[in-house]
């Protein structure tokens, strides 16, 4: 603070030297006075700083609003919405800095009473116990002896066709996640796309039947405010099927034309398989049985799998397509089968369902180094990633299978964490695939796999605690949304 008068002596204002006692006696007394007046004048300017600050209390407390009755005070609130947080703090706003999610409050005919009718989902049997712990399933409770025992709570027997339950499950108690829409910067619609046509894939079905969900859902958008406001632009869905089961051009044609309907055009989607050329698909991992509780699950599950002692080179778990000519499978069954010294595990899947796992199928990727994927009914299948949270390496005979696929999730480098055989050379019989994969010493083998094991959090969905495949989906499109923004450009 600045002095409220000089502090330097008189002496300095009046350099000359006085020798006589009078003149001395005078100036103690001149100093005498002026350090009363100095304190006087200290006095004065606290009286006026305490009078200052009681007359910016009286105009604050005037302007301040007197509280409502309580009957009118819920009255006000019902008209008024307020935002659920007043107050961000730093932490969380650094967290949400890519933005803040809203998440539609959907009629019970979008996702609640698809799952109420669990029963008729598909037409071979009941989806009921599928559907079960929240979108996870039966407990993988026949894994006991083959697991670790205080890994047991975490599996379960998963179907591959949930994620728009798990992430409905999940979004909703996301820490970015607000309740009033001005605020949001990304919208969420949790439309269960998948489970709604899955039912009429495999009968007689109409194109009425296997469209009118999805025309329902975008009719419904089409009146919402903040929808009309970006066009599709900022909002995102889970469809928990292969986009080709969307993606219907002739109605004599499979699946549904959900994603070629007008509205839905800007919407970004969250597909187990994406059209690589389609900007606004984003593949995301299959859901497989792993369900870690926390970080201490995922540590314990890397380390279990990192010292897994591994008997076979290969493995291959599936089954021949009959209906396919020249199918691909059955000359990596014959490889297998005929591979020197019982190098290659065969789970063969004829007759028998292993779409959501089986203790045989782990058992299988848990004791060798390499698993084979081709592709499945499309280019991806589930079995990649059961393949590899079990610490095995996987082999791809089509680019499509993986790598166009989920680049959010999994490594840059293709060659760090998988093999590429090509297809061709396998099937005219100048590649062998225990050859090839035979080459890869000790030290390369145990290199991949480690990238493998790093990748097993962004693979896997859990119940939060740890950053799982949910978070690195939903933190891709929050930022994917904020580059939109900063370029500028949008189609209408």
């Amino acid at each position: 603070m600045l002095p409220l008068s000089g502090n330097s002596s008189p002496a300095e204002h009046h350099p000359k030297k006085f020798k006589s006692s009078e003149l001395f006696d005078k100036k103690n007394a001149f100093n005498s006075l002026l350090q009363q007046f100095h304190h006087q004048q200290s006095r004065l300017w606290l009286l006026l700083v305490i009078l200052f600050l009681q007359i910016l209390l009286l105009f604050t407390i005037r302007f301040l609003p007197l509280p409502l009755p309580p009957a009118l005070s819920s009255s006000t609130n019902r008209l008024r919405r307020f935002p659920s947080v007043a107050v961000v703090s730093s932490a969380a706003a650094d967290e949400c800095k890519n933005g803040r999610i809203f998440v539609y409050d959907l009629p019970s005919a979008f996702n609640k009473d698809i799952l109420e009718n669990c029963d008729n989902l598909n037409p071979w049997s009941s989806s009921c116990r599928a559907m079960a712990n929240g979108g996870f399933g039966q407990r993988a409770d026949s894994l006991a002896g083959i697991i670790p025992e205080n890994l047991l709570p975490s599996w379960y027997w998963t179907d591959q066709f949930v994620t728009e339950i798990i992430f409905h499950n999940r979004i909703v108690k996301h820490k970015c996640r607000v309740s009033e829409p001005e605020l949001a910067t990304a919208f969420y619609i949790p439309f269960y796309a998948g489970l709604a046509v899955g039912k009429f894939l495999w009968t007689n079905s109409t194109v009425e039947d296997r469209d009118q969900h999805c025309r329902m859902i975008l009719k419904w958008l089409s009146d919402q405010e903040y929808y009309k406001k970006s066009n599709g632009w900022d909002h995102f869905i889970t469809m928990g099927r292969i986009t080709w089961d969307f993606r219907r051009s002739k109605d004599k044609d499979w699946g549904s034309e959900c994603i070629y309907l007008p509205g839905m055009r800007n919407i970004t989607r969250l597909l187990i398989e994406r059209n690589p050329w389609d900007y606004f698909d984003v593949g995301v991992p299959y859901p497989t049985g792993f369900h870690p509780r926390g970080q201490d699950d995922v540590t314990a599950w890397q380390d279990f799998v990192r010292t897994r002692r591994r008997t076979h080179l290969f493995c291959f778990a599936g089954a021949t397509r009959a209906a396919f000519g020249n199918d691909f499978r059955a000359v990596l069954l014959d490889q297998c089968r005929n591979s020197t010294a019982e190098k290659c595990r065969v789970v063969d899947c004829a007759g028998s369902r292993c779409t959501n796992g089986t203790s045989a199928i782990l058992e299988t990727f848990l004791s060798s180094d390499f698993c084979l994927q081709p592709r499945g009914d499309s280019f991806t299948r589930r079995s990649i990633f059961d393949c590899m949270i079990a610490g095995a390496i996987p082999v791809f005979f089509w680019r499509r299978t993986a790598y166009y696929q989920y680049e959010w999730f999994l490594p840059s480098e293709p060659g760090s964490y998988s093999v590429f055989i090509d297809r061709n050379a396998v099937k005219n019989g100048t590649a062998s695939i225990e050859a090839v994969l035979e080459r890869f010493s000790r030290e390369e083998v145990r290199e991949m796999r480690e990238r493998v094991i790093e990748s097993i959090p962004k693979l896997v969905y859990g119940t939060g605690g740890v950053r799982d495949a949910f978070d690195v989906a939903v933190d891709g499109v929050l930022r994917r949304f904020k580059e939109q923004n900063e370029w500028g450009y949008k189609w209408k």
